[in-house]
């Protein structure tokens, strides 16, 4: 009987908001239907106009700072000269296709959490905020975004690469790698690149159901119980939010999941360098699969520790 009592009214308060969340959510989908392709350009075409427009100084200045150096040793110096082109010249498709990314993710989710921050408690004249916020609001945000993204590119930039050619403190020495230990290094992380990115990837494609699940359970049980962040009245069409849009933070756990991946791979290098052991480099390629796997578990509250291999 007490568990009618309590579950009953937790019933009422979802079923009232239900009608109130839909017509709330149908609102925010047409602003961000509007308003959304605008701020999607805005952002694309400025962000690409920039670092086309820049490439040519970044490209030159970036040369530049390398061979001017002195915290950087022959070794490393000549290596980076070889293998600078491939990030330069990936730099633009890269930074266009973040920025026309951004620019959909931003451009639809502005305007549809503008609407459901119009209904807060400390908002006067909430029905003309309805259908106000998150239309000019969007468009100016999306410019913001350009501006920063311009200034990064036009102050930020050189400055970072003009503290590269100061000088190197006394006592300090450049630093640099061994010439002998480069080919190793250069084949754990090819190795690692080729074993760790696909498994990394398969394990976050894996545990994402479970992400998925969990994270719904969570918030429908917050919701029902007005427990966690859905306490205050005002934060309950949130939730409804929340649970739309959580599948999509699931997808964006896998492609950060994906692109750490890179990341990790690569580091083998570095740990081959810093052991000075080709076997210690072939290791790192398995053991971080099975640590990448532990933290997800641990993470997703499931069974701890991992089934895979923790060392070669």
């Amino acid at each position: 009987m007490n568990i009618l009592k309590g579950f009953l009214p937790a019933l009422w308060s979802f079923v009232s908001f239900l009608p109130f969340f839909l017509l709330l959510l149908a609102l925010g989908i047409v602003k961000a239907v509007l308003i959304g392709p605008v701020a999607s350009v805005i952002i694309f075409v400025g962000n690409s106009s920039v670092i086309i427009g820049m490439w040519p100084a970044h490209f030159i200045w970036t040369y530049y700072c390398v061979i001017k150096t002195k915290r950087l040793g022959l070794a490393l110096k000549l290596f980076l000269l070889v293998v600078l082109p491939v990030p330069l010249l990936l730099l633009p498709p890269l930074i266009m296709l973040g920025s026309l990314l951004v620019g959909i993710g931003y451009g639809f989710i502005a305007p549809l959490i503008a609407t459901f921050e119009a209904v807060g408690e400390n908002v006067v004249n909430k029905f003309y905020h309805c259908f106000a916020d998150g239309c000019a609001g969007t468009v100016k945000g999306a410019c913001t975004l350009v501006v920063d993204f311009t200034d990064f590119c036009f102050y930020s930039y050189f400055s970072y690469m003009d503290d590269l050619c100061e000088k190197v403190p006394v006592g300090d020495k450049p630093m640099d790698v061994k010439l002998t230990k480069l080919p190793s290094c250069l084949l754990v992380s090819l190795l690692a690149i080729i074993v760790d990115v696909p498994m990394i990837s398969i394990v976050a494609l894996c545990k994402c159901p479970f992400m998925l699940v969990k994270g719904w359970h969570r918030l429908f049980q917050d919701l029902i119980g007005r427990e966690g962040p859905f306490l205050e009245t005002a934060c309950v069409p949130f939730a409804g939010l929340a649970i739309m849009l959580w599948p999509l933070a699931v997808i964006g756990a896998v492609i950060a999941a994906f692109l750490s991946s890179f990341i990790l791979g690569l580091y083998g290098g570095v740990v081959v360098h810093q052991e000075k052991s080709l076997c210690m480099g072939l290791a790192y390629i398995v053991s971080v699969i099975s640590i990448f796997d532990e933290y997800t578990n641990d993470l997703l509250y499931l069974k701890e520790g991992s089934f895979l291999p923790s060392q070669a």
